[in-house]
């Protein structure tokens, strides 16, 4: 078939939809029952092999049907999708050679019938394809809504790629360049499906350390570009991939298909190397552009920070590097001093990655973000009281502290995380002391009675003290907040009692740690 434009906008008519419509009175009597439709053409040539892109439902009466087999062979080399054939005014019945010739090429073949005009057939066809392609609108704005809903909530990679494996109904998963998984959804597909997913990620995403030719498909020839999209081309706002010497460009898509499932491929933008699979029972109208949307959404959510924030933030890390102090290079991360630490871990008790870190710091406005474990940590510049609940997140928030400050700050923002998971409450903000009669004493000499007296503590016994005291002397909420057992806690204070030969019960000794452990470090929660 010689090369031809891409299809229309609209999306294919199923033959079987066309044969439903009884007013036309058409009947299918030889070829495949399956078929798809993008044209309509009437023709009395010959030969209208010139003139077919591919695709056409082909009307004729035969006026120079001469040859039904040579006649059918060119269709089916044009990529004609059927044939009708109307029975009249030159043929009283289809030829019977005819019937055998599409029987033996595999092509449909309609009997259009003397009061059935050909214009009216073209006439529904066109009706069929404007249904089709409003139910494909439809479809792909629904999608687009519920995709950019996911892509707001707090987990937006994970959720984007289980509202988008629930609209096509298949496997989807977010690949890195070495074929790793970040994030899944979807059916768990057959081994061999997975192993043609990775390949496929790795033509549109290769490695730095991938050959350069593309690996061959299940017929030995290399995945095909996925429909209406060009090699090269990479979505809105996405970066292509570099191309060292003697190398092509990565195509953007690539499809295949294996065990009866549909695969495709999608690179992501923003030079993370990373590419967007999909494995689907049938592909249907709508799920390119349904799969385009998500591309894009996730270019967005994984792509770096761009600009004059990442040129400071990489002239502040070389310089640290290089031995300068914090001080000096906080200038280069933000408005300066002062400085709010937030720790924040997973409400629903599921591990964090760094792409959730990513999306928490996004959404409190800054990209200093790191993952600990399982907790997020995020450097803000500026006060504490911008920062708001998250949705999906328990927040721990540091009061504004300098750079010179920081790792106290961070020990705040731990302790705050702590005291609101052990409440309950989506966000816990550390709360200095504000005079009161702690302030009546000289700082010096609190610091040092502070010191006299919890000197026979140890650390961890020393924070457990302090995490009990400002939790009220609560067993379960103290055991949440420093995670670990009730009985661990109940030992612990035991034994802070045993060390400090002190009566735990009593209001006043109670009193006067409480006011030691402030005076000693940081104020408890």
């Amino acid at each position: 078939m010689p090369d031809s434009p891409a299809g229309p906008p609209s999306p294919p008519v199923p033959l079987a939809e066309l044969l439903a419509r009884e007013e036309l009175g058409l009947h299918r009597i030889a070829g495949p029952e399956q078929a798809d439709l993008l044209w309509v053409h009437t023709s009395e040539m010959a030969d209208p092999y010139p003139y077919l892109l591919g695709g056409e439902l082909l009307l004729t009466a035969g006026v120079q049907l001469t040859d039904p087999d040579t006649y059918v062979a060119r269709l089916v080399q044009a990529g004609a999708a059927a044939l009708g054939f109307g029975v009249a005014p030159v043929y009283d019945t289809v030829p019977a050679a005819l019937v055998e010739a599409c029987d033996r090429h595999g092509l449909p073949l309609l009997e259009v019938p003397p009061e059935t005009r050909f214009t009216a057939v073209a006439r529904a066809v066109w009706r069929l394809m404007a249904e089709a392609r409003h139910r494909e609108l439809r479809r792909v704005t629904r999608a687009q809504q519920a995709l950019a809903t996911a892509a707001a909530r707090p987990d937006p990679v994970p959720a984007v790629l289980r509202q988008l494996a629930v609209q096509l109904e298949g496997r989807v998963a977010l690949l890195t360049a070495d074929g790793g998984v970040l994030h899944a959804a979807g059916g768990r597909p057959a081994p061999d499906v997975q192993t043609a997913l990775a390949r496929l990620a790795r033509v549109v995403a290769p490695s730095a350390s991938s050959a350069p030719s593309a690996p061959s498909g299940p017929t030995g020839h290399a995945p095909s570009a996925a429909p209406g999209v060009m090699p090269g081309v990479m979505p809105p706002g996405a970066a292509p991939p570099a191309a060292g010497p003697g190398r092509k460009p990565s195509p953007s898509s690539a499809t295949d298909t294996r065990a009866g499932a549909h695969l495709f491929a999608y690179a992501l933008g923003g030079g993370q190397g990373l590419a967007l699979v999909l494995a689907t029972p049938r592909r249907d109208s709508g799920d390119h552009t349904v799969a385009g949307i998500a591309v894009v959404l996730l270019s967005l959510l994984t792509a770096p920070h761009q600009g004059a924030d990442a040129a400071g933030r990489s002239a502040a890390l070389v310089r640290l590097l290089l031995g300068a102090a914090p001080q000096d290079v906080a200038p280069l991360l933000g408005d300066g001093d002062p400085w709010t630490v937030v720790h924040a871990r997973r409400a629903d008790g599921t591990p964090a990655g760094p792409l959730n870190a990513g999306a928490l710091g996004a959404a409190l406005g800054s990209a200093l973000s790191d993952v600990d474990r399982e907790t997020v940590r995020v450097l803000l510049p500026g006060p504490h009281e911008t920062v708001t609940p998250q949705p999906g997140w328990t927040l721990g928030v540091s009061g504004p502290a300098p750079v010179s400050a920081l790792p106290d700050a961070d020990t705040q923002a731990s302790r705050a995380l702590g005291h609101a998971e052990a409440t309950r409450t989506p966000l816990s903000t550390h709360r200095p002391g504000t005079g009161g009669l702690a302030a009546l004493i000289p700082p010096d000499r609190a610091e040092a009675h502070a010191r006299t007296l919890l000197a026979p503590l140890t650390e961890p016994l020393a924070e457990t003290l302090r995490c009990w005291l400002g939790l009220h002397g609560s067993w379960d909420r103290t055991a949440v907040a420093l995670k670990v057992h009730r009985n661990t806690v109940r030992q612990r204070i035991a034994r802070c009692a045993t060390l400090l030969d002190a009566d735990l019960d009593d209001m006043d000794v109670r009193t006067e740690l409480w006011f030691a452990l402030r005076a000693g470090g940081s104020a408890p929660e």
